[in-house]
């Protein structure tokens, strides 16, 4: 298996394609935040994604940028930070959320590193702010305080815009992850067993994409196996003792992480003999999702890959079981911004990664999804990730 990687160039050539919109839009400085729910927003820039902490990123329209960390891991942002030209700063803001107190030399609060930044940049008028479901209210207080007089506005829209059209770096990464956990799939489903646990087959899943080169599971979410007609009704959920049986519905959803990317897959299970009723639904599901990613063609606009899901369902008789017909970007993080919508009419464009999955909710033998991972090439959607591809008319036919 290959296993490439951002170089330092790649994050340069992202900071300066956020400052040509900085100055498209009059804006002096961006300050970005991450957590554990969106660890990427730092990391797309500079490669640094902390541990067990949050951090920041400090992107002026021209100097040096400031990547952020707490105290624990401000040893590991010197190793992990690859911006070229960037100074690191130890916050403590943005340290454990317990509260614990390092006594580390050289650390700054916000309200120092905003004064620092303003001695050197007197002109700042106008501030812009990524993570606006995340950002911290002691950072921006603070923020405000050192500049009263600037406009605050928000970039989430232009950070996420970004990041929507993948890079020739990031598609060679992303096709790591997709071959990764096609493999994953295709190495831990022939073993699962009627009597195991929801959690031991997570616990399968975890150790078998570790062992192919993954730093983590999928940044969205655990591995999740939720099975039966009650447990399997849950889109998303936390893994329970439940042992499985025979006939039923097992909804298997996991993915990897690799150099900050994600794979995904979602694929439905029966073990032993399978009731006609699900074989049914399974294959629609299918077919459906065949059919519309067959129309995701370059200059496309979405409402019609989503239009065809939608109508193939009604005509075949599930629409009532489809609580959405989802299409979204993937990447940094398993679903990105921004969506793709029958109202917004998105167009698809090449070198977006997409996701596109079947979810059939509600049948009175539970629920399912069949998810895959497109590339979007300049003849069509290649689906990237394998295993469902061979083994859904496999099993269910």
């Amino acid at each position: 298996m290959n296993y490439p990687t951002i170089n330092g160039n790649e994050y340069l050539q992202r900071v300066n394609a956020l400052r040509t919109e900085m100055a498209k839009r009059n804006v002096d400085v961006v300050v970005g935040f991450s957590n554990l729910l969106e660890i990427a927003i730092v990391r797309y820039y500079c490669g640094f994604a902390p541990v067990n902490e949050s951090s920041a990123i400090v992107i002026p329209a021209d100097g040096e940028v400031i990547v952020c960390s707490g105290q624990a891991s401000f040893d590991y942002c010197e190793v992990q930070n690859a911006l070229p030209g960037s100074r690191m700063a130890i916050l403590p803001e943005i340290g454990e959320v317990s509260g614990f107190e390092y006594d580390t030399e050289g650390q700054l609060d916000f309200t120092e590193l905003f004064e620092q930044l303003k001695a050197a940049n007197p002109g700042i008028k106008r501030i812009g702010f990524i993570g606006r479901l995340i950002f911290p209210s002691i950072i921006m207080d603070k923020l405000r305080k050192v500049f009263p007089n600037a406009e605050i506005v928000d970039f989430d829209d232009v950070h996420y815009e970004q990041r929507i059209r993948k890079s020739p770096a990031e598609i060679e990464i992303l096709k790591t992850n997709w071959d990764m956990v096609s493999q994953m799939f295709e190495n831990v489903v022939p073993r699962i067993q009627v009597g195991m646990t929801e959690r031991h087959i997570e616990g399968m899943f975890e150790a078998e994409m570790m062992s192919l080169g993954a730093e983590s599971y999928v940044q969205a979410f655990a591995p999740m196996v939720a099975t039966g007609e009650k447990n399997s009704y849950i889109s998303m959920c936390r893994n329970t003792l439940r042992q499985i049986k025979e006939s039923e519905i097992i909804n298997l959803a996991a993915g990897v992480c690799y150099e900050g990317y994600n794979g995904i897959i979602c694929s439905p299970l029966v073990l032993g003999e399978i009731p006609q009723k699900i074989k049914d639904a399974v294959m629609c599901a299918y077919d459906a999702l065949n059919y519309a990613s067959a129309k995701m063609v370059p200059g496309t606009p979405c409402d019609v890959v989503l239009n065809a899901y939608t109508e193939y369902l009604t005509k075949y008789g599930y629409i009532d079981y489809c609580p959405y017909g989802s299409l979204h970007s993937t990447g940094m993080l398993e679903c990105e911004a921004p969506i793709f919508s029958v109202d917004n009419k998105r167009v698809i464009e090449e070198n977006m990664a997409i996701c596109i999955d079947a979810y059939f909710k509600g049948m009175e033998w539970g629920s399912f999804r069949i998810e895959d991972c497109y590339l979007i090439t300049d003849k069509g959607a290649k689906r990237m990730t394998t295993y469902n591809d061979k083994a859904v008319p496999k099993i269910f036919k």
